[in-house]
């Protein structure tokens, strides 16, 4: 780890969980993100809620600086392959993007066996949820020999819902023209994500995409391959981990997961535990040496009110 804990710590009470900035636009809450409407323009403010299991469980510090950075990185990077709305970043927490109309599907992209799918895998449902079926006796964490895309439909509370590519179209929930070029770009953006990390000693094991139209063409939007949307692995560690069946590496959310199952025996039912300080700095951590790895730039913590920063900047931006 690149970063200490002092500065970490410090922001503990600093943190972002809300936003009022009715100034910007119309307001859209988000699981982590609020979302400000003027006409054509749209402001994306990641705040540092965390959320698991469909639920949000407080906050952690720097997180949304950190995503909002590893956001427009990944846009950058991959704008010429696959267009996205992004237009500006005037705070290190706030990325302007172009309005669009957001698809109703949520298009999560896998090229390993882990996660919920390994869950539905062991309880015998195997893909069936996605319109899928998966080789039987497959183990844990195993490689997929082409990446599968389990899409679900979008939830801003509650859990988001499994469906197939065939149920998306007889409900009417997308074009077919659409629906086939999100599925084109889904799998262009995960090899560009998966090349990119292998260059980084990292594993992109599964993420998600969202889509919007905006004049007639179809837009990546809000978040692309960040440690709140993806799994990240160390591919030094993967074959002799994966040999001895013990759990990978990560650099991800999953570690919250984890946590809340392992020591708290939670998996998404009834209200969430509450994190407490220690492993909120330590998710904080992990995000900033995930960000390092992936971007590599360093991340530098400094302790500051989120909120009151977001407000100058973005008043500025304003005049």
């Amino acid at each position: 780890m690149t970063t200490g804990t002092k500065s970490f710590e410090e922001q503990l009470p600093h943190t972002l969980l809300e936003t009022d900035l009715g100034f910007l636009g119309l307001k859209r809450r988000g699981k982590v993100r609020d979302t400000y409407l003027a006409g054509k323009e749209l402001a994306i403010v990641t705040t540092d809620r965390i959320s698991a299991f469909d639920h949000i469980l407080g906050t952690v510090p720097f997180k949304g600086e950190i995503l909002s950075r590893t956001t427009a990185f990944w846009f950058e990077k991959t704008k010429n392959e696959v267009p996205n709305h992004v237009l500006a970043q005037p705070d290190p927490n706030v990325l302007i993007g172009r309005a669009c109309q957001p698809m109703p599907i949520e298009f999560v992209v896998r090229g390993y066996l882990t996660g919920s799918l390994w869950r539905d895998y062991q309880a015998g449902k195997g893909g069936r949820d996605y319109g899928l079926t998966l080789p039987a006796g497959m183990r844990k964490d195993q490689r997929f020999e082409r990446a599968i895309i389990t899409p679900t439909t979008k939830a801003d509370v509650g859990h988001d819902e499994a469906i197939s590519k065939e149920e998306i179209l007889a409900r009417g929930m997308m074009e077919k023209r659409w629906l086939d070029l999100a599925y084109e770009r889904t799998l262009k953006l995960f090899e560009l994500g998966q090349r990119w990390a292998a260059t980084r000693g990292l594993i992109l094991v599964d993420t998600k995409y969202e889509f919007g139209l905006y004049e007639g063409e179809l837009l990546v939007i809000d978040e692309i391959h960040t440690m709140d949307s993806s799994r990240y692995w160390e591919s030094s560690e993967y074959e002799a981990r994966f040999g001895e069946g013990a759990d990978q590496k990560m650099l991800d959310k999953e570690n919250v997961r984890q946590w809340l199952i392992k020591e708290r025996g939670y998996s998404g039912d009834g209200a969430p535990p509450a994190l407490p300080d220690d492993v909120r700095v330590g998710t904080a951590q992990i995000y900033a040496h995930a960000y390092e790895r992936i971007t590599g730039e360093r991340f530098v913590p400094k302790a500051e009110d989120v909120g009151a920063r977001i407000v100058r900047n973005m008043q500025a931006r304003a005049r």
